[in-house]
């Protein structure tokens, strides 16, 4: 089932992690298991912001020495980001399990990051200019609460609320997903994607990395492709709905742009509002009105339509 919601503001900046919040809230009917937020900041160029998990959030509930292993972790973590020559800015420790640091780099990023997650148990959720990339299991308002997302302010948000189908009820399997090494990419998706496994091996023979067995992380990898291979995030959008089968909805989040495409069958229901200077769209209306409860106008996009938006 799953619900997803995105906002984009044009040519301003808003409370977007309270709007999101909101929205993702309204849907929590749609998926109980997990809640996952993209959401882009003002960019900095200089600056890298990096969320990442070092363990999932059961292995705390367990316990047997978890905590000694995280700290291991970390300290494992700031060593390899020493060796890249990567200045830690600052760093919260937001949950017992998740971790943000700002940091200034210069080098290869790539290959700072892959070889971050060769630590075991550590995740790169996100790691961008723009981009911060927060999930975890609970409703959209415990997991806004925890990662105090109320007051983030930026110029567009993506989101998803999980009812897990396809693989565990796990933080590595919920959504949106990043698109690994591409910056600043993010998607969330309705639906299956039945030549799932065709599409991520070609993917991976051409040097790209998947973190779980859910089949929208492809999505993301499949748009970090196109787009670091200078296809524009509409023509993306627009070849994705001849190559990739199944029934979907999906949106995709870059630093500066807000996309959304559905398949040929149009199956998977999608509502959006377009104003001056804010669009919303989502599974559901009810979500929209979360945020614009004032009369308006709302309407769903046809099979195989195809639209972009720009912050």
């Amino acid at each position: 089932m799953c619900g997803i919601a995105g906002l984009i503001h044009r040519g301003k900046a808003s409370a977007v992690g309270a709007e999101m919040t909101s929205m993702l809230q309204a849907l929590k009917h749609r998926g109980p298991d997990s809640t996952g937020f993209a959401v882009y900041g003002p960019p900095n160029p200089g600056d890298y912001v990096m969320r990442v998990k070092v363990a999932e959030k059961e292995d705390i509930e367990k316990g047997h020495g978890i905590m000694d292993r995280i700290a291991e972790r970390i300290a494992e973590l700031e060593k390899r980001l020493d060796s890249h020559g990567a200045k830690v800015k600052e760093r919260d420790t937001v949950t017992p399990y998740a971790l943000r640091f700002v940091l200034s780099h210069d080098g290869d990023t790539e290959a700072m990051a892959k070889h971050i997650e060769e630590i075991e148990g550590v995740e790169i959720l996100s790691l961008g200019n723009g981009l911060e990339l927060i999930k975890d299991l609970g409703d959209a308002t415990v997991v806004s609460e925890a990662y105090d997302l109320g007051g983030f302010v930026g110029t567009h948000a993506i989101g998803h609320t999980r009812m897990a189908t396809e693989s565990d009820v796990d933080i590595r399997s919920a959504h949106p997903y990043w698109a690994f090494p591409y910056n600043d990419v993010a998607v969330v998706h309705n639906g299956q994607i039945t030549n799932y496994w065709i599409m991520r091996r070609e993917m991976e023979r051409k040097g790209h990395r998947f973190m779980s067995n859910c089949d929208s992380e492809l999505l993301a990898v499949y748009t970090a492709h196109n787009l670091a291979n200078s296809m524009s995030l509409e023509d993306s959008l627009r070849q994705s709905i001849e190559e990739i089968d199944g029934v979907f909805t999906y949106l995709v989040a870059t630093k500066d742009a807000l996309g959304m495409a559905k398949d040929t069958m149009a199956a998977k229901p999608l509502v959006l509002y377009e104003g001056g200077d804010m669009i919303a769209m989502a599974s559901e209306e009810v979500a929209i009105r979360a945020i614009l409860p004032q009369e308006i106008d709302t309407y769903d996009p046809y099979d195989e339509e195809v639209r972009v938006w720009q912050a």
